[in-house]
């Protein structure tokens, strides 16, 4: 369960290198503008029926920390294109409940941070990190609600397709 919340870190951090293609300019300047903030990551929606237990563990244990208001993964774009990256992965540890009835995850207190910057291009996300790597997703905004397609990250056990991270604005 801990290497399926690690590799659920993992593709969120590579959310952030995505570009996108979208011919509108008057919608694209809406999601310019829609992007800008703060977002936690909150949920991780799959299908039941054909995704992994790893998939599974990992939609749990967001579940789990997210109902804690604990946000392991959170990103911050920011209007001049600049973004920020806070990840708890690293720090998760998994253990037995006070009553021994169950598992347990408490809210790391440590983070790492990457600043990287990004473009939107109507639904496509470009976010190139500090090391010149660039990653693209498709993102979808409604208000506060940010939807990133799980499967365009190609990272194992979170690309089943129609697999999507869901992220709250703070």
């Amino acid at each position: 369960m801990k290497k399926y919340i690690v590799l659920l870190f993992v593709a969120t951090g590579v959310l952030f290198a995505c570009s996108s293609d979208d011919n509108s300019s008057a919608d694209n300047a809406n999601t310019e503008d829609a992007i800008v903030g703060a977002w936690d990551a909150t949920a991780l929606q799959i299908d039941n029926d054909t995704a992994s237990d790893e998939a599974k563990n990992g939609r749990d244990a967001l579940d789990f920390l997210t109902a804690k208001d604990c946000f392991i993964i959170t990103f911050i774009f920011n209007s001049d294109a600049s973004a920020i990256a806070e990840n708890s992965v690293n720090y998760l540890e998994i253990g037995v409940n006070s009553e021994g009835t169950g598992l347990d995850i408490p809210c790391p207190d440590q983070k790492d941070i990457d600043n990287s910057v990004y473009t939107i291009d109507g639904n496509q996300l470009s976010i190139v990190d500090n090391q010149g790597m660039t990653i693209t997703t498709t993102v979808s905004i409604d208000g506060d609600t940010m939807s990133v397609d799980a499967s365009d990250l190609d990272i194992p056990n979170f690309n089943a397709t129609g697999a999507k991270l869901i992220f709250k604005k703070r």
